[in-house]
C-alpha cells in the first residue's frame, strides 16, 4: 500500500499541508503525480508562484522528487529539523500548527 509518509513526521507534514490548503495559505499538489510526470499536475506546479516541499525526515523524499522532475526553485522545510523526531512525534494539533506557522513564513 503506497503511503504519503510512513512515519509520524510524514503524517505531520501531510496534515500541515492539508491545513494550509484548507486555510487558504497555499494549495497542496500530488507529489506522486510529480514523480509520475502527470501532465496536468506538472503544469499546475510549474505555474505556481511559490513551491514549498515539506519533508518529514532527512531522507528528503519531497525535495528529491521535485528536483528529479526538474524543479529547482522552491522552498524546503524538514519537520525533524524543528525538533520533531521520527517515531517519537505524534501528529497533534500543536505539532501541525508549529509546522504550518513555519511554512507560512517561508512562502509569504
Amino acid at each position: 500500500m503506497p503511503a504519503r509518509g510512513a512515519a509520524d513526521v510524514g503524517e505531520i507534514a501531510d496534515r500541515a499541508a492539508r491545513k494550509m490548503t484548507k486555510d487558504g495559505i497555499g494549495r497542496m499538489f500530488c507529489l506522486v503525480g510529480i514523480g509520475g510526470r502527470v501532465e496536468g499536475i506538472m503544469k499546475k506546479t510549474q505555474e505556481a508562484s511559490n513551491i514549498l516541499a515539506i519533508d518529514g525526515c532527512e531522507l528528503d523524499c519531497a525535495k528529491n522528487c521535485l528536483q528529479q522532475a526538474g524543479f529547482s526553485e522552491f522552498e524546503h522545510l524538514r519537520v525533524n529539523d524543528l525538533g520533531m523526531e521520527k517515531g517519537q512525534s505524534a501528529p497533534t494539533n500543536e505539532n501541525i500548527t508549529k509546522i504550518v506557522e513555519k511554512c507560512a513564513g517561508l512562502i509569504s
